[in-house]
């Protein structure tokens, strides 16, 4: 761990990353406010982000920052093993991809990559039974009090991938056992609630703060004010909504597996969760923790919760290992690890740096997209993934190791 010099510290374990100009700066504004403390923790996966960097564990008194939350609430990974092995896999991987992007919506934006695309045949019922229980009563009651935050596409795009840096993984681990694996949060909704609170924010703060605050973007809602009840209980839907979404597609991703594979599931139930060897994680999130007896409000943007023995998963990028990890509890990172590798240059850098062919070789071996419209993802475009491990030895332990030989991307 380093610790750099602010107004409150900054703790970063870093040792051996990048750790862009950009980002310090970020680092260095949030830790001017004066509801942030009593320090910011600095995962290994740092990069820039908008208002806060991404990789930051930051603790707030009595407040929120909503764009330190940012846009894709409750944005997380979920991974489950399967009865499978990597020899039942072999000649099949086009067949995986291809049934897995027949069965899940992948893309965007609006209704391309929703159960409203005329491939499909409208939201499947199971859909429909956990919008209807779970989330539909809650976001009706939310949307009477703030209306501007549109209600379409939600339904139609719960259970579905998106785009960007989302994924849907099938891999293996040390022994060959066979993993699916997938990265997604709370869809077109999320982002609605996320840029409307925001300007709720930014709004707030001018009405009743004199001092100028050293990014507009980290405007923070204090407890008792007009709008935090409202946005804590947004964020908490939209969080709910992420989770129920990476179930969701957790089935479908096993149940297109079933269809690649009938002769090697036939007469066996191909497990939906195996309690010891399923995650299910947020790693852009807010919720109220206690560390060191205060009581804080504790935001991860990108960043994931590692208690002493928690299960989590950190990805690499689309060519490497990703990681499911149990947490060691240090207070220092207030209990919490890297949520990926982190990327080491913008999206526009990666597709002027690298080519189709680049990408082709980086991610030899694997069935994935290898064309111009996924260059951004390429894993040259992401830190080295043993070099972020090796800095937080001290937050989290390796408990399997995973390869893909699948990836599908929106």
């Amino acid at each position: 761990m380093i610790e750099i010099p602010s107004t409150v510290p900054i703790k970063a374990w870093t040792d051996g990353v990048e750790l862009d100009q950009g980002a310090l700066q970020q680092l260095f504004n949030v830790s001017r406010l004066p509801v942030v403390g009593p320090h910011v923790a600095v995962m290994p996966d740092v990069h820039w982000g908008i208002g806060a960097t991404v990789g930051s564990v930051i603790p707030t008194t009595k407040a929120i920052i909503p764009a330190a939350v940012g846009v894709d609430i409750g944005c997380g990974m979920m991974a489950t093993r399967t009865s499978l092995t990597l020899n039942d896999l072999e000649g099949r991987l086009p067949a995986i991809r291809d049934e897995i992007e027949r069965t899940i919506p992948v893309g965007g934006p609006g209704v391309k990559g929703s159960w409203g695309d005329t491939r499909f045949r409208g939201i499947p019922t199971s859909v429909e039974i956990i919008w209807r229980n779970y989330l539909a009563k809650p976001f009706a009651d939310l949307h009477s009090l703030h209306p501007k935050i549109k209600a379409n596409p939600t339904v139609e795009q719960l259970g579905t991938l998106g785009t960007g840096n989302h994924f849907i993984e099938v891999c293996y681990d040390e022994e060959g056992r066979i993993w699916v694996m997938l990265h997604s949060g709370s869809r077109g909704v999320g982002n609605r609630i996320g840029t409307y609170f925001i300007q709720l924010a930014k709004e707030d703060y001018y009405r009743h703060h004199d001092s100028k605050l050293p990014d507009i973007d980290l405007a923070y809602l204090e407890e008792g004010s007009e709008h935090f009840d409202d946005y804590v209980a947004a964020v908490g839907w939209a969080q709910q909504y992420a989770l129920l979404n990476r179930k969701l597609m957790m089935g479908s991703a096993l149940i297109a597996l079933q269809r690649a594979l009938p002769d090697k599931v036939e007469g066996q139930s191909l497990p939906m969760e195996v309690t010891s060897e399923a995650v299910n994680c947020h790693h852009n999130y807010v919720q109220q923790e206690t560390h060191s007896g205060r009581s804080l409000w504790i935001t991860r943007k990108g960043a994931v919760s590692a208690g002493l023995g928690e299960l989590g998963i950190i990805p690499g990028s689309m060519g490497v290992r990703s990681f499911i990890v149990r947490g060691k509890g240090n207070p220092e990172s207030f209990m919490s690890c890297s949520h990926g590798a982190g990327r080491r240059m913008s999206r526009g850098q990666a597709k002027r740096q690298f080519t189709v062919e680049d990408h082709a070789t980086a991610t030899a071996g694997v069935e994935c997209r290898k064309d111009q419209g996924v260059l951004d993802e390429t894993p040259g475009a992401y830190k080295d993934i043993d070099a972020v491990m090796a800095a937080q030895a001290d937050l989290v332990e390796i408990v399997h190791t995973l390869k893909q030989v699948v990836n599908v991307k929106g």
